[in-house]
């Protein structure tokens, strides 16, 4: 055989054996591929919530300086007859917060029982640590918003003379004067309700990556939705409820990271799916 064709037989085997073995590197270690994949390390996520809390404190001293937590509650206020009318509306008031508190609360009951059940069935093995994730990141999510509540003292939009309340703004860093009742309005805790559920982007993404995106933006519709409704009765300003968006989606990931590391990703991985036919065939 020519020298060259032996050669070229050589390089064509060695190129072979060179794939093979990165492709069983990549099976056996799919984060290493999916860090190639998006061309991002795995240690990304903490550079992007630091940016993402840079850019959020950044947002609200500007919207502080710009006054737009009172234009905003201004124009709502005018619009409804310089009154808070909506404040007792059957919308606002029994469908969207009293029906938005159940629904949240009923969400969070189903996910506790998937838990449970994870831990009877067999073929749900897989799904325990996602579900477990799920209703510890929307407790701590809730939970943490109510505390900060007790914790800071701010007032209502319908608590201020300028909305036709009986005391004056004060701001979040400011002393509050010594006769002033403890208030409980700040951060915004019906949205929080919705909010919580952001953690259904992680939830997802570790057992079905394609389903992701319909469970954060149903979050945020949920938050949104909440969040209006209480803007509309007079009882948040625009700030509160974007606090406690920031808040619920940095617990979420916070807790994804330790729990779902694989699920705190730029890209999803489809091998990552965790499928219930496949458990209860096996």
């Amino acid at each position: 055989m020519p020298p060259s064709r032996l050669s070229s037989r050589r390089q064509a085997s060695s190129s072979g054996a060179t794939t093979g073995t990165r492709s069983s590197v990549a099976d056996a270690c799919p984060q290493a591929a999916l860090r190639r994949e998006s061309g991002r390390p795995a240690s990304g996520w903490l550079s992007w919530l630091l940016v993402g809390w840079v850019l959020f404190l950044t947002m609200m001293l500007v919207g502080r300086a710009a006054g737009l937590d009172f234009k905003l509650a201004d124009t709502l206020y005018h619009l409804q007859g310089d009154a808070w009318s909506l404040h007792h509306a059957f919308l606002t008031e029994q469908v969207l917060h009293g029906g938005g508190r159940m629904l949240s609360q009923s969400m969070g009951v189903a996910a506790i029982l998937a838990l449970i059940a994870s831990w009877l069935r067999p073929a749900w093995r897989d799904w325990r640590r996602p579900l477990g994730y799920l209703v510890l990141a929307v407790a701590a999510s809730t939970l943490g918003v109510s505390i900060l509540k007790q914790l800071i003292s701010m007032d209502c939009p319908w608590d201020l003379s300028r909305y036709g309340g009986a005391r004056a703004y004060i701001g979040l860093l400011a002393t509050r004067p010594a006769d002033y009742p403890d208030t409980a309005c700040f951060p915004a805790g019906h949205a929080s309700a919705g909010y919580a559920w952001i953690a259904l982007y992680f939830f997802c993404n570790a057992i079905r990556p394609r389903w992701r995106w319909a469970g954060l933006c149903l979050a945020l519709a949920l938050g949104l939705a909440f969040g209006i409704a209480q803007q509309l009765r007079g009882a948040h300003f625009l700030s509160h409820d974007l606090w406690t968006l920031m808040l619920c989606a940095t617990l979420s990931l916070l807790l994804a990271r330790w729990l779902l590391p694989s699920s705190v990703s730029l890209a999803a991985s489809p091998s990552s799916s965790i499928s219930l036919e496949e458990d209860s065939h096996a």
